[in-house]
Protein backbone atom coordinates (compact mmCIF):
# COMPACT_ATOMS: atom_id res chain seq x y z
CA UNK A 1 0.00 0.00 0.00
CA UNK A 2 1.29 3.21 -0.58
CA UNK A 3 0.77 6.31 1.70
CA UNK A 4 0.56 9.51 1.75
CA UNK A 5 2.85 11.46 4.42
CA UNK A 6 0.65 14.06 6.61
CA UNK A 7 1.56 16.19 9.15
CA UNK A 8 0.56 14.21 12.47
CA UNK A 9 -0.56 17.28 14.33
CA UNK A 10 -3.94 17.78 11.68
CA UNK A 11 -4.41 14.14 11.25
CA UNK A 12 -8.03 13.43 12.18
CA UNK A 13 -9.55 10.45 12.51
CA UNK A 14 -11.69 10.50 8.89
CA UNK A 15 -8.06 11.44 7.52
CA UNK A 16 -6.78 8.13 8.81
CA UNK A 17 -9.65 6.26 7.86
CA UNK A 18 -8.73 7.69 3.85
CA UNK A 19 -5.58 6.89 4.32
CA UNK A 20 -6.11 3.36 5.33
CA UNK A 21 -8.60 3.08 2.51
CA UNK A 22 -6.65 5.07 -0.02
CA UNK A 23 -4.50 2.55 -2.17
CA UNK A 24 -3.44 4.71 -4.88
CA UNK A 25 -1.88 7.77 -3.28
CA UNK A 26 2.16 8.92 -3.51
CA UNK A 27 4.48 7.40 -1.57
CA UNK A 28 5.34 8.42 1.66
CA UNK A 29 7.99 10.56 2.17
CA UNK A 30 10.43 11.27 5.13
CA UNK A 31 9.94 14.24 7.50
CA UNK A 32 13.44 15.68 6.13
CA UNK A 33 12.62 14.66 2.70
CA UNK A 34 14.85 17.70 1.17
CA UNK A 35 17.80 16.42 3.12
CA UNK A 36 19.76 12.94 2.52
CA UNK A 37 20.88 11.21 5.67
CA UNK A 38 22.67 8.04 6.72
CA UNK A 39 23.06 5.79 9.64
CA UNK A 40 22.01 2.53 11.27
CA UNK A 41 19.08 2.89 13.59
CA UNK A 42 19.22 -0.91 15.94
CA UNK A 43 16.04 -1.67 17.27
CA UNK A 44 15.00 -4.80 18.97
CA UNK A 45 12.90 -6.30 21.45
CA UNK A 46 8.92 -7.81 20.94
CA UNK A 47 8.34 -9.66 18.85
CA UNK A 48 4.60 -8.41 18.89
CA UNK A 49 5.46 -5.21 17.91
CA UNK A 50 8.01 -6.00 15.33
CA UNK A 51 5.56 -6.02 12.19
CA UNK A 52 4.47 -2.35 12.74
CA UNK A 53 8.54 -0.90 13.43
CA UNK A 54 9.06 -3.58 10.27
CA UNK A 55 6.65 -1.65 8.05
CA UNK A 56 7.96 2.33 9.44
CA UNK A 57 11.46 0.68 8.59
CA UNK A 58 10.19 -0.52 4.76
CA UNK A 59 8.85 2.50 4.37
CA UNK A 60 11.48 4.46 5.80
CA UNK A 61 14.07 3.61 3.72
CA UNK A 62 11.80 3.99 0.56
CA UNK A 63 12.16 7.57 1.82
CA UNK A 64 16.04 7.56 3.22
CA UNK A 65 17.96 4.64 1.58
CA UNK A 66 20.97 5.05 3.09
CA UNK A 67 19.33 4.79 6.65
CA UNK A 68 19.33 1.08 7.64
CA UNK A 69 16.89 0.54 10.89
CA UNK A 70 17.03 -3.01 11.27
CA UNK A 71 14.29 -4.59 13.44
CA UNK A 72 15.46 -7.29 15.92
CA UNK A 73 12.91 -9.71 17.48
CA UNK A 74 15.02 -11.14 21.24
CA UNK A 75 11.85 -10.09 22.70
CA UNK A 76 10.73 -7.88 25.51
CA UNK A 77 12.85 -8.64 28.05
CA UNK A 78 15.49 -9.20 25.80
CA UNK A 79 15.43 -5.88 23.88
CA UNK A 80 15.22 -4.00 27.46
CA UNK A 81 18.45 -6.05 28.57
CA UNK A 82 20.43 -4.39 25.87
CA UNK A 83 18.81 -1.17 26.06
CA UNK A 84 19.49 -0.53 29.61
CA UNK A 85 22.89 -1.32 28.57
CA UNK A 86 23.22 1.00 25.80
CA UNK A 87 23.60 -1.34 22.89
CA UNK A 88 20.26 -0.34 21.18
CA UNK A 89 18.56 3.06 19.96
CA UNK A 90 14.67 1.76 20.12
CA UNK A 91 13.49 -1.25 22.70
CA UNK A 92 10.04 -2.16 21.17
CA UNK A 93 7.73 -3.52 24.45
CA UNK A 94 4.35 -5.24 25.08
CA UNK A 95 4.51 -3.71 28.31
CA UNK A 96 5.78 -1.02 30.00
CA UNK A 97 9.48 -0.94 31.23
CA UNK A 98 9.58 -2.91 34.69
CA UNK A 99 11.13 -1.39 37.90
CA UNK A 100 14.34 -3.07 38.01
CA UNK A 101 14.82 -2.54 34.27
CA UNK A 102 14.93 1.10 34.98
CA UNK A 103 17.26 0.69 37.84
CA UNK A 104 19.45 -0.77 35.24
CA UNK A 105 19.01 1.95 32.59
CA UNK A 106 19.61 4.13 35.67
CA UNK A 107 22.36 2.84 36.88
CA UNK A 108 24.08 3.07 33.24
CA UNK A 109 22.96 6.26 32.62
CA UNK A 110 20.48 5.48 30.06
CA UNK A 111 18.09 8.26 29.59
CA UNK A 112 14.87 7.25 27.89
CA UNK A 113 11.36 8.01 26.15
CA UNK A 114 8.35 6.08 26.10
CA UNK A 115 6.35 6.24 22.69
CA UNK A 116 2.95 4.94 22.59
CA UNK A 117 2.17 3.18 19.48
CA UNK A 118 -0.84 1.31 18.88
CA UNK A 119 -3.48 -1.28 20.83
CA UNK A 120 -3.26 -5.16 20.92
CA UNK A 121 -5.98 -7.39 21.50
CA UNK A 122 -3.88 -10.51 22.91
CA UNK A 123 -5.26 -13.62 20.65
CA UNK A 124 -5.80 -16.83 21.74
CA UNK A 125 -6.12 -19.54 18.98
CA UNK A 126 -6.80 -23.58 18.82
CA UNK A 127 -6.03 -25.30 15.85
CA UNK A 128 -8.70 -24.97 12.76
CA UNK A 129 -10.09 -27.99 12.71
CA UNK A 130 -11.18 -27.97 16.58
CA UNK A 131 -15.07 -27.75 16.04
CA UNK A 132 -15.75 -27.41 19.79
CA UNK A 133 -13.85 -24.69 21.92
CA UNK A 134 -16.54 -22.37 21.04
CA UNK A 135 -15.27 -19.72 23.88
CA UNK A 136 -13.62 -19.82 26.92
CA UNK A 137 -13.36 -17.98 30.05
CA UNK A 138 -10.77 -16.09 32.28
CA UNK A 139 -11.34 -19.06 34.86
CA UNK A 140 -10.97 -21.67 32.35
CA UNK A 141 -7.63 -20.07 30.73
CA UNK A 142 -5.69 -19.67 34.07
CA UNK A 143 -7.39 -23.66 34.57
CA UNK A 144 -5.32 -24.61 30.92
CA UNK A 145 -2.49 -22.52 31.97
CA UNK A 146 -1.32 -22.13 35.65
CA UNK A 147 2.15 -23.23 36.29
CA UNK A 148 0.20 -26.24 38.63
CA UNK A 149 -2.45 -26.96 35.99
CA UNK A 150 -2.50 -30.87 35.86
CA UNK A 151 -4.99 -30.63 33.29
CA UNK A 152 -4.12 -32.98 29.69
CA UNK A 153 -7.24 -33.06 27.84
CA UNK A 154 -10.22 -31.12 26.53
CA UNK A 155 -12.93 -32.50 28.60
CA UNK A 156 -11.42 -31.58 31.71
CA UNK A 157 -12.50 -28.02 30.92
CA UNK A 158 -15.80 -28.70 29.75
CA UNK A 159 -16.95 -32.65 30.10
CA UNK A 160 -19.31 -32.11 26.58
CA UNK A 161 -15.56 -31.48 24.86
CA UNK A 162 -13.71 -34.70 23.48
CA UNK A 163 -11.33 -36.40 25.69
CA UNK A 164 -8.17 -35.13 23.34
CA UNK A 165 -5.25 -33.94 23.98
CA UNK A 166 -4.06 -30.83 24.72
CA UNK A 167 -0.79 -29.34 23.16
CA UNK A 168 0.13 -25.74 24.54
CA UNK A 169 2.28 -23.11 22.69
CA UNK A 170 3.32 -19.89 24.74
CA UNK A 171 5.48 -16.73 24.15
CA UNK A 172 8.64 -17.47 26.08
CA UNK A 173 9.15 -15.50 29.46
CA UNK A 174 11.19 -12.78 27.64
CA UNK A 175 8.30 -11.83 26.01
CA UNK A 176 6.04 -9.02 26.99
CA UNK A 177 3.31 -10.66 26.06
CA UNK A 178 4.04 -13.63 28.23
CA UNK A 179 4.53 -11.19 30.78
CA UNK A 180 0.91 -9.79 30.13
CA UNK A 181 -0.97 -13.25 30.33
CA UNK A 182 1.29 -14.07 33.45
CA UNK A 183 -0.83 -10.85 35.15
CA UNK A 184 -4.17 -10.66 33.83
CA UNK A 185 -4.58 -14.27 33.93
CA UNK A 186 -2.53 -16.40 36.00
CA UNK A 187 -1.92 -13.72 38.80
CA UNK A 188 1.46 -13.70 38.02
CA UNK A 189 1.51 -17.44 39.33
CA UNK A 190 3.76 -18.47 35.86
CA UNK A 191 2.80 -20.75 33.40
CA UNK A 192 2.85 -24.65 33.12
CA UNK A 193 5.92 -26.16 32.23
CA UNK A 194 5.09 -28.51 29.30
CA UNK A 195 4.18 -25.56 27.51
CA UNK A 196 6.10 -25.04 24.17
CA UNK A 197 7.87 -21.90 24.15
CA UNK A 198 9.23 -19.44 21.75
CA UNK A 199 10.09 -15.16 21.65
CA UNK A 200 9.02 -16.01 17.95
CA UNK A 201 5.11 -15.80 17.23
CA UNK A 202 5.87 -16.86 13.66
CA UNK A 203 6.77 -20.43 15.72
CA UNK A 204 3.62 -20.54 18.04
CA UNK A 205 1.78 -19.84 14.88
CA UNK A 206 3.47 -23.12 13.15
CA UNK A 207 2.58 -25.05 16.23
CA UNK A 208 -0.75 -24.80 16.87
CA UNK A 209 -1.92 -24.65 12.86
CA UNK A 210 0.37 -27.99 13.18
CA UNK A 211 -1.06 -29.98 15.97
CA UNK A 212 -4.90 -30.43 16.43
CA UNK A 213 -5.91 -30.07 20.21
CA UNK A 214 -3.31 -27.40 20.34
CA UNK A 215 -4.13 -23.99 22.04
CA UNK A 216 -1.72 -21.00 21.90
CA UNK A 217 -2.13 -16.94 22.05
CA UNK A 218 0.04 -14.16 20.82
CA UNK A 219 -0.65 -10.73 19.02
CA UNK A 220 -3.47 -9.92 17.22
CA UNK A 221 -1.35 -9.19 13.98
CA UNK A 222 -0.06 -13.34 13.90
CA UNK A 223 -3.91 -14.13 14.40
CA UNK A 224 -4.63 -11.46 11.37
CA UNK A 225 -1.73 -12.39 8.99
CA UNK A 226 -2.38 -16.23 9.42
CA UNK A 227 -6.05 -16.90 10.05
CA UNK A 228 -6.83 -18.95 8.08
CA UNK A 229 -4.89 -21.68 8.94
CA UNK A 230 -6.16 -20.42 13.06
CA UNK A 231 -9.07 -20.20 14.86
CA UNK A 232 -9.80 -17.61 17.32
CA UNK A 233 -11.21 -17.69 20.32
CA UNK A 234 -13.88 -15.86 21.95
CA UNK A 235 -12.70 -14.64 25.41
CA UNK A 236 -15.94 -14.51 27.53
CA UNK A 237 -15.30 -10.71 29.55
CA UNK A 238 -15.18 -11.22 33.51
CA UNK A 239 -17.53 -7.77 33.95
CA UNK A 240 -20.18 -8.31 31.19
CA UNK A 241 -20.42 -12.17 31.09
CA UNK A 242 -20.55 -11.66 27.39
CA UNK A 243 -18.19 -13.59 24.71
CA UNK A 244 -16.11 -11.40 22.80
CA UNK A 245 -13.87 -11.72 20.00
CA UNK A 246 -10.73 -9.57 19.49
CA UNK A 247 -11.53 -6.44 16.34
CA UNK A 248 -10.62 -3.44 15.73
CA UNK A 249 -13.78 -2.20 17.53
CA UNK A 250 -13.96 -4.44 20.63
CA UNK A 251 -10.10 -4.15 21.23
CA UNK A 252 -9.98 -0.31 21.03
CA UNK A 253 -13.37 0.30 23.35
CA UNK A 254 -11.56 -2.10 26.16
CA UNK A 255 -14.80 -5.36 25.61
CA UNK A 256 -11.90 -7.02 24.75
CA UNK A 257 -11.32 -7.89 28.39
CA UNK A 258 -9.11 -8.54 30.04
CA UNK A 259 -6.42 -9.18 27.01
CA UNK A 260 -6.50 -5.76 25.79
CA UNK A 261 -3.61 -3.41 25.93
CA UNK A 262 -1.00 -0.98 24.72
CA UNK A 263 2.42 -1.41 22.71
CA UNK A 264 5.28 0.71 22.92
CA UNK A 265 8.25 1.27 21.10
CA UNK A 266 11.57 3.53 23.69
CA UNK A 267 14.14 5.44 22.43
CA UNK A 268 17.49 6.27 24.17
CA UNK A 269 16.99 9.87 24.20
CA UNK A 270 20.96 10.13 23.32
CA UNK A 271 19.73 8.67 20.25
CA UNK A 272 17.63 11.37 19.57
CA UNK A 273 20.79 13.79 18.58
CA UNK A 274 21.41 11.76 15.73
CA UNK A 275 18.96 13.52 13.17
CA UNK A 276 18.47 10.14 11.32
CA UNK A 277 17.18 8.80 14.76
CA UNK A 278 14.67 11.52 14.82
CA UNK A 279 13.78 11.77 11.98
CA UNK A 280 13.01 8.38 11.61
CA UNK A 281 10.78 8.75 15.38
CA UNK A 282 8.55 11.58 13.63
CA UNK A 283 8.03 9.20 10.42
CA UNK A 284 7.08 6.99 12.53
CA UNK A 285 4.24 8.84 14.56
CA UNK A 286 2.97 10.38 11.58
CA UNK A 287 2.80 7.15 9.78
CA UNK A 288 1.87 4.46 12.53
CA UNK A 289 -2.06 5.31 12.59
CA UNK A 290 -1.95 3.78 8.80
CA UNK A 291 0.71 1.27 9.42
CA UNK A 292 -0.49 -0.05 12.36
CA UNK A 293 -3.86 -1.05 10.69
CA UNK A 294 -2.35 -2.50 8.00
CA UNK A 295 -0.38 -5.11 9.61
CA UNK A 296 -3.49 -5.85 12.35
CA UNK A 297 -2.99 -3.46 15.35
CA UNK A 298 -5.49 -0.84 16.07
CA UNK A 299 -4.41 3.23 16.09
CA UNK A 300 -4.04 5.01 19.42
CA UNK A 301 -6.13 8.24 19.64
CA UNK A 302 -4.81 10.96 17.22
CA UNK A 303 -3.93 13.16 20.98
CA UNK A 304 -1.14 9.83 22.01
CA UNK A 305 0.76 10.86 18.57
CA UNK A 306 1.03 14.14 19.25
CA UNK A 307 1.76 13.79 22.70
CA UNK A 308 4.94 11.23 21.41
CA UNK A 309 6.21 14.20 19.00
CA UNK A 310 5.87 17.23 21.95
CA UNK A 311 7.92 14.50 23.89
CA UNK A 312 10.89 13.70 21.21
CA UNK A 313 10.87 17.83 20.65
CA UNK A 314 11.19 18.61 24.25
CA UNK A 315 14.11 16.21 24.53
CA UNK A 316 16.21 17.71 22.16
CA UNK A 317 15.78 21.18 23.60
Amino acid sequence: MKLIKTPLLVLSAAAMLSLAACGNADKTTSSNSDKKLAGDILIDGSSTVAPIMEAVSEEYTSAQPDVHASVGISGTGGGFEKFTKGETDLSNASRPIKDEEAAIAKQNKIDYIQLELAYDGLSVVVNKDNDFVDQLTVEQLAKLWSVDSKVKTWNEINPAWPKEEIKFFSPGTESGTYDYFNESILAKAGERKDAQMSEDDNVLVTGVAGEKGAIGYFGHAYYEENKDKLKIVPIVNPTTGKAVIPTEETIKDGSYAPLSREIFTYVNKKSLKRPEVMDYLKFANENVPTLSQEVGYVPLQDEKYESNIQKLEEATK
